[in-house]
């Protein structure tokens, strides 16, 4: 019996008890051992402190903006309000909807809809594209869900799964080991993936190799070709328009790649510590955040005859390690979430980014954020999601906190959920007209409890809720 239960994925509610780990581990995503949680010092540090959070700024105008530290980190958060709205959230005490429920269910527009649990280590990395669900794992295997069951997977011979990334019948894996793998989807009739590559390609990585100007130094006594990166591929982030994927690490550098060809076109010294997320922004911006508690902006100009990333301006300097980043492009807005608990947020005036505050929901570390349309979902250590919702004038709304989860929320992904406002008993110009005017969309979250959530959000069902 346990080995049938332990042979295929299943649609069930995992309760289990967790282990308490260290934010070390949460931050840089490396298993624990029994012998390094018994030690006072991480395996792998960063500079990032719990001290209080120091002023937020930003210069694009020329003008810094502090926030207020005299107040509590967490004086909004749920937790800490005895009369609190968020108690009378429908995710609460929402039941678990099977596949046959779902459709039935269509008064039920926000809830769990299921979760995915496979013993196959923590949950890691995730990738929505369609109806398909990429999932990765510190099993080294790439698991692929569609309707809440499992459809196929695929596996690497060696490196932790810490990013996925979803273009068009191709998938990228960012690992632990360094390399960024290429793989490709085969048909649904074989429901089938292959291994077509790595970034940096082979043949491009030998002729490197053989040319001493091509090697960097990145540690005492150790030199490398400057196009792959030497430690864990933390990030990725795609640039559909103008084909390019960006991809962050613990080596501190960025890189980017050329779709069209896998050329590796610049590595970019990006800052004083571990990478830990990169993403594309609007007005050609990127932007990066690392453990060494900055978010920077780049972009891509000419300089002198090539084309070259350029560092437009630091938004955020502070003690705290920059755990998460996730960009609102119809608003122009891009949060950064870190260990302090804190979801920084920035907004476009005319030319130049302004600090527009914090979002305080947490007790412990953000470790993931996520926009689908006007929400804003970030994921915690404190095994919580809070969901807020952008007003106009860049007021943020704190809907709920999803919980259920055993273990630290360690990512987030979002696809819009067309079927989710479907009811059997309304006319196809009532549809039409819901659809218009609320958005539907599936989150799904992964855990260091070794499970996914699925859950069902939509953006207009929650009235009188406290603004932030």
């Amino acid at each position: 019996m346990t080995r049938k239960n332990n042979s295929m994925g299943a649609i069930l509610l995992q309760k289990e008890s967790f282990r308490r780990t260290k934010f070390g581990t949460l931050l840089y995503s490396d298993p624990i051992s029994d012998h390094e949680e018994s030690s006072n010092n991480s395996a792998r540090s960063s500079n990032a402190s719990s001290a209080p959070s120091p002023p937020r700024t930003s210069s694009f105008n020329g003008t810094n903006t502090t926030s207020n530290n005299n107040s509590p980190n967490y004086f909004m958060s749920p937790w800490n309000q005895s009369a609190s709205p968020y108690v009378k959230s429908p995710w609460i005490h929402q039941p678990l909807l099977d596949s046959s429920e779902e459709s039935e269910s269509s008064d039920c527009k926000n809830g769990l809809i299921g979760s995915l649990v496979r013993e196959e280590g923590h949950i890691y990395s995730l990738a929505a594209s369609g109806d398909l669900l990429y999932t990765g794992s510190d099993s080294k295997n790439i698991r692929v869900w569609k309707n809440l069951k499992e459809y196929s997977g695929f596996k690497c011979q060696s490196g932790l799964v810490k990013a996925i990334v979803v273009y068009g019948d191709k998938i990228f894996t960012g690992h632990q080991d360094g390399k960024i793998r290429v793989w490709k989807f085969l048909g649904k009739k074989r429901k089938a993936y292959k291994r077509v590559g790595s970034l940096p390609t082979v043949r491009d990585y030998l002729k490197s190799s053989i040319n001493p100007k091509a090697y960097v130094e990145v540690r005492r006594n150790r030199n490398v070709p400057w196009i792959k990166h030497f430690d864990a591929v933390s990030c990725m982030s795609l640039d559909k328009e103008r084909g390019l994927l960006y991809s962050g690490s613990w080596d501190k550098t960025l890189k980017v790649w050329r779709l069209s060809d896998s050329k590796c076109l610049e590595s970019i010294n990006a800052h004083q510590d571990a990478i830990n997320s990169v993403v594309v922004g609007f007005d050609g911006l990127v932007f990066t955040g690392s453990a060494d508690g900055t978010v920077k902006a780049w972009r891509r100009e000419l300089v002198g005859n090539s084309a070259k990333h350029v560092l437009v301006e630091t938004l955020l300097k502070q003690d705290n390690a920059v755990t998460a980043l996730a960009v609102n492009a119809a608003a122009a807005t891009v949060y950064a979430g870190s260990s302090d608990g804190l979801v920084n947020f920035w907004e476009r005036q005319k030319h130049f980014l302004e600090y527009g505050g914090a979002l305080r929901g947490h007790k412990l570390a953000v470790l993931c954020v996520a926009v689908a349309g006007n929400l804003v979902l970030s994921g915690s250590a404190d095994k919580s999601i809070c969901v807020w919702r952008r007003e106009e004038g860049g007021i943020h709304s704190c809907l709920t906190v999803l919980t259920g989860h055993n273990g630290p929320v360690k990512c987030l992904t979002v696809e819009e959920d067309s079927n989710g406002s479907n009811n059997d008993n309304d006319s196809e110009d009532e549809v039409q007209m819901e659809k218009k005017s609320d958005k539907h969309w599936r989150v799904y979250s992964g855990s260091l409890d070794n499970s996914v959530k699925v859950w069902r959000l939509s953006e207009n069902s929650f009235s009188g809720f406290e603004e932030i």
